[in-house]
């Protein structure tokens, strides 16, 4: 198990590292030259702005990629694991929980000083963090808050239903993984993420009349359209839909409403609700499901072996670090899905632009994406295989000429 684990590790960072570098390479050949399909909309200053931030950014990654994985390694194989293990109580579920959240806390707080320096050297240096030290700090202990509300509850839950489930214990772990993930989706708009962020419903005037009318022309019943303050933390723009059953909403940011005219703004509503009216939320749901599904039913069968632990650095086995190394190590064993999900997401983007040309314009939605690119500094000129790999959205030339057809 050792030397396959060390197989997939090395595997897994020289791929990462080899489509990185064709990134860098390709943004970089590219940089002084506005693409044709781009000539006259974005000029060359923003065109070589997005290349250097693509490449700092693709740099960086490397940088991360790198940190966490001897993280990992430490982890793991190194004993890190297993030296913690050793100061709980593996007989007890409240031990084993203690363990759980413990590692995850201490896991993170190497690679704090790396989010830091994104956030206050590498998105100022390209002019985007308007996060304040105050604000970032206040982020994290919420967040550190949060997580210890839900998880706690959660690693419980799961260490319980490990030890009390009987031979299918892996099969009620899932079940209540769907029940744990349609709650959050439930909350996350109406209680969770308002703890960071101001939702404001649209104020009166056109852009909420033309909104109501998109609404009532594609069908589309929920909490409302709602804008967002992202711009307390960054000048990035963009648009989501989020929730479940009556919580669901489409949340645009405040920079976003700033930056796009009213027909712009109503295309990109329409992409958002074409993600909805097309079913693509419960399709990943689904999807989700019985990935979750087969990977617990490999866990559960690996749980039993007597090297999986063992071969992965852990001598005081139990419940908690099993889970802990399915969360830690599963990952890397399914990165060869990537380009999987990479390409039915990008499938999804061109459904939904389709939506919204049906609902609204063509010219509305490639003005806003055009903008949009433009103010995010987004490559215009990916590697096709890194885009391939790692891309949930088309890449900006794909995508604007599907919209033209």
């Amino acid at each position: 198990m050792t030397f396959a684990f060390l197989a997939v590790v090395a595997l897994n960072a020289a791929v990462r590292v080899w489509l990185s570098r064709r990134q860098e390479r390709c943004v970089l050949a590219h940089r002084n030259e506005v693409p044709a399909a781009f000539q006259g909309r974005i000029p060359l200053d923003a065109h070589c702005k997005a290349a250097d931030y693509t490449i700092a950014g693709t740099r960086f990654g490397r940088i991360y990629m790198a940190a966490s994985l001897l993280l990992l390694l430490a982890w793991t194989v190194g004993g890190g694991m297993d030296l913690l293990a050793g100061y709980f109580d593996h007989g007890s579920i409240l031990g084993g929980a203690a363990f759980l959240l413990t590692a995850l806390v201490l896991a993170a707080v190497p690679t704090l000083p790396l989010d830091i320096y994104d956030t206050f050297v590498l998105e100022e240096r390209f002019g985007f963090n308007r996060m304040t030290p105050g604000l970032y700090v206040a982020d994290l202990f919420k967040g550190a808050a949060l997580a210890l509300v839900i998880g706690g509850p959660v690693a419980l839950g799961a260490l319980w239903i490990m030890s009390s489930g009987g031979a299918y214990w892996w099969v009620w772990l899932w079940v209540g993984w769907l029940a744990l993930s349609v709650l959050l989706a439930w909350l996350a708009p109406a209680v969770i993420a308002p703890l960071f962020f101001k939702f404001t419903p649209l104020p009166e005037g056109e852009l909420r009349e033309r909104v109501e009318n998109l609404l009532r022309r594609t069908g589309y019943n929920s909490d409302g359209v709602f804008q967002m303050d992202g711009s307390r933390r960054s000048s990035h723009s963009n648009a989501f839909f989020t929730g479940f059953g009556r919580t669901k909403r489409v949340v645009l940011f405040d920079t976003l409403c700033e930056l796009l005219p009213l027909e712009e703004l109503e295309a990109v509503l329409a992409h958002e609700i074409g993600h909805f009216r097309r079913k693509h939320i419960l399709r990943r749901m689904a999807v989700s499901a019985i990935e979750v599904f087969a990977a617990l039913a490999l866990f559960a069968w690996l749980k039993q072996t007597s090297w999986f632990q063992s071969g992965l650095g852990v001598t005081h086995a139990s419940d908690a670090t099993a889970l802990l190394l399915l969360m830690w190590v599963g990952p890397y064993f399914a990165f060869p899905l990537r380009p999987l999900w990479s390409y039915w997401s990008r499938k999804q983007e061109f459904e939904a632009d389709e939506f919204a040309v049906e609902e609204t314009s063509a010219p509305a939605m490639i003005g806003a994406l055009v903008k949009i690119y433009e103010q995010n500094a987004a490559t215009l000129t990916p590697d096709p295989l890194h885009s391939a790999y790692y891309d949930s959205h088309p890449p900006a030339a794909l995508r604007i000429a599907a919209i033209q057809k």
